[in-house]
């Protein structure tokens, strides 16, 4: 049995040493570090966030007092009337104007709203509030003595710092001042936006 197997013996080792040379090849580390590429889905377009109610009702609050027509009528309507002498008590342009008179006949005539009579009453008209740094035209300005009792004196906002109003006989009756002046500047007591009153449409 030896004998026939002797040839075989240097072919087996010939097969063998040739086996090892030809081993597996030391791999590149930078091909073994790099990670595979895999393909990230397209993301879907975002859809727009749904408005809260809270934002909604904060538009709905925004656009319930935005009536700038109303407001330029109002103030276009003043601004024909300077001039007009002031009247205690008077409410037309053929009479004259007292200061509650004043505002109470532009608003009539202009936005449909009856106001109080007197200063006292229309001060306490169900309408927002409004601070000095917040006014709008249209929005209505009570005034008292230099800050001191009630309520005496009213006035419509016209912008720019500005408002018209019917002011003493001694002072030429409808007439536009400044709340940067230091008198209306210390008898201002409060603003109300009574346009948010106005009927939707008018």
């Amino acid at each position: 049995m030896r004998p026939r197997l002797a040839p075989l013996v240097p072919l087996a080792l010939s097969i063998l040493l040739a086996a090892c040379a030809t081993g597996p090849q030391p791999i590149d580390d930078t091909v073994a570090m790099t990670p595979p590429v895999i393909e990230q889905p397209t993301p879907a377009a975002a859809s727009p966030e749904e408005p809260s109610e809270e934002s909604l009702a904060a538009l709905t609050d925004a656009e319930a007092y935005a009536l700038p027509p109303l407001a330029d009528s109002i103030i276009e309507l003043g601004y024909q009337l300077v001039g007009t002498p002031y009247r205690y008590g008077g409410r037309s342009a053929k009479t004259g104007f007292d200061c509650s008179g004043f505002v109470g006949f532009l608003f009539r005539k202009e936005a449909g709203i009856e106001l109080p009579r007197s200063t006292r009453e229309m001060i306490e008209v169900d309408a927002p509030l409004v601070s000095l740094d917040e006014l709008e035209p249209g929005d209505v300005l009570f005034f008292n003595n230099r800050g001191r009792g009630r309520v005496s004196h009213a006035g419509i906002y016209i912008g720019n710092d500005q408002f018209i109003h019917s002011s003493s006989s001694r002072s030429g009756g409808v007439r536009v001042d400044s709340l940067h002046d230091r008198y209306w500047r210390s008898s201002f007591m409060e603003a109300k936006r009574v346009l948010a009153q106005a009927t939707p449409g008018r």
